[in-house]
């Protein structure tokens, strides 16, 4: 079950939002914990049941934490131990698979007989609730956040239906207030809806419209020039209305629960250089890898070459954690990795500064090749993508893309890059046509048609899985 499926949107919603309202105000974390439990259990029950486990290990952990003199060895251990137990599962869940389908090629590259192995599946949603599990110990440790002593409470933080199975990243400073003492409004319902219906609108009308044309132009043997750009570009769109289409379904649903999440995304394809992508792409996860390993690490202190290492690991971590299916999440990590440190060297040496335009220009262009390497099922294909983006094959649409091109397609990339403009002008457009009764009617309703039309498409169509559900 997805935000994007009949069964959600027509049944489990409605009733979990009915049951939700007419709670008593005491009542309603219990029953937002229940209906998140009966929504993992509809994706598999033993997602539940190890994420009910996990997440009572850790409520337990961060009481031994906190009863632990602040600054004593014993405090640190337990924390030691809370991340190595949040670590190992999620290492066994996510990198079991190509650990051992990496150590059967090398045994066979020597003669030898292949290991038998089943492979492991990913629960749905466990990434990002280990990173909010972490998270919440080590506040807890530094004392930036008092110790949630009701499990029911921490529980709801940690697995609540809205943001845990893609997020955003949700820091339990973050809706502590939220979480103990919220009211339900009328305002922020309808803001929340209003944004659950955008979300939905990207989600369906653009990321998945596009998908077929991504897997079109990656399941190419040799895509041309203007084949390989196609589905990079596509995929470029793709993913970022898909994330952010979900993060904003979140951010709807917290809200109409009476939750504040923060924004996830701050126009990225608008940043003018790596840095400024990284602050505006995924910003939960940019400020808790900041924060839980880039500073830990040493951050800016030290020689520059320290700085260097520390930007490396840091991103190589990040790449590793968007998957664990293939090398490449590592090499694109890594490439972010060397871009900002290049982009370090570039400023601290003082050379010429680029024209803001050829900036926007080369940072676009380093960030659409790195999704080739990220979209690409293994590294020969991110090879023979890269061929195809670089000219080493024919020029000219290929007939299996053009095949599979249709005016939706046209029209879904169309409305992404327009939505991806619009923030250019949007200040100039709304100073213009404020007060104009139709622009006002248009601004209002078209949440409203998207959402009709996506509920139409999703209706008439398989269920098209959210991107980041894989990581």
């Amino acid at each position: 079950m997805v935000f994007t499926s009949l069964e959600f949107l027509t049944l489990f919603l409605p009733v979990v939002l009915l049951i939700y309202v007419l709670a008593p105000t005491q009542l309603r974390n219990g029953v937002l914990l229940v209906g998140s439990w009966v929504f993992f259990a509809w994706l598999s029950p033993m997602f539940m049941l190890l994420h009910t486990t996990l997440t009572l290990i850790t409520w337990v952990g961060g009481l031994l934490i906190d009863r632990a003199p602040f600054g004593s060895k014993s405090r640190g251990r337990w924390l030691a131990a809370m991340i190595v137990i949040n670590v190992l599962v999620l290492c066994w869940y996510k990198y079991a698979n190509i650990l051992a389908a990496t150590l059967n090629e090398v045994l066979m590259s020597q003669g030898a007989l292949p290991l038998e192995w089943q492979k492991v599946a990913l629960p749905a949603g466990l990434s990002f609730i280990v990173l909010q599990a972490i998270s919440y110990l080590v506040d807890v440790y530094r004392r930036t956040v008092k110790v949630e002593r009701s499990f029911v409470d921490y529980a709801t933080y940690l697995l609540m239906f809205g943001q845990s199975i893609a997020g955003p990243i949700i820091r339990y400073s973050w809706v502590n207030e939220d979480l103990h003492q919220r009211g339900l409004s009328w305002s922020n319902f309808g803001l929340g809806a209003r944004r659950f219906m955008i979300g939905m609108s990207m989600k369906v009308l653009i990321a998945d419209s596009l998908a077929p044309v991504v897997d079109a132009a990656f399941a190419l043997p040799e895509p041309s020039f203007v084949d390989a750009w196609i589905g990079c570009l596509a995929y470029s769109l793709q993913l970022f209305f898909d994330f952010a289409g979900y993060s904003a379904m979140a951010i709807g649903i917290g809200l109409m629960l009476g939750f504040h999440f923060p924004e996830n995304f701050n126009r990225p394809y608008l940043a003018s250089s790596i840095q400024d992508f990284w602050r505006r792409w995924h910003l939960s996860l940019s400020s808790w890898i900041r924060d839980y390993l880039y500073i830990p690490f040493g951050g800016n202190r030290g020689s520059r070459w320290l700085i260097y290492r520390n930007l490396l690991l840091t991103m190589a971590i990040a790449g590793l954690w968007h998957g664990g299916d293939s090398w490449n999440f590592l090499l694109w990590g890594l490439a972010h990795g060397v871009a900002l440190c290049v982009a370090r060297i570039w400023s601290g040496a003082g050379w010429f500064s680029m024209p803001r335009a050829l900036s926007h220009v080369l940072t676009l262009l380093f960030v659409a090749l790195a999704w080739t390497l990220f979209r690409a099922p293994d590294f020969a294909t991110a090879l023979t993508m890269y061929a195809g983006q670089f000219g080493l094959n024919a020029f000219a649409l290929g007939d299996a893309l053009a095949a599979t091109l249709r005016p939706t397609h046209g029209i879904a990339a169309l409305l992404g890059v327009l939505c991806v403009i619009a923030p250019i002008y949007q200040q100039r457009f709304v100073a213009r046509f404020s007060q104009n009764v139709l622009f006002y009617l248009a601004g209002s309703l078209w949440p409203v048609l998207g959402f009709m039309l996506s509920f139409a498409l999703i209706a008439s169509r398989e269920t098209v899985p959210f991107l980041y559900f894989q990581f």
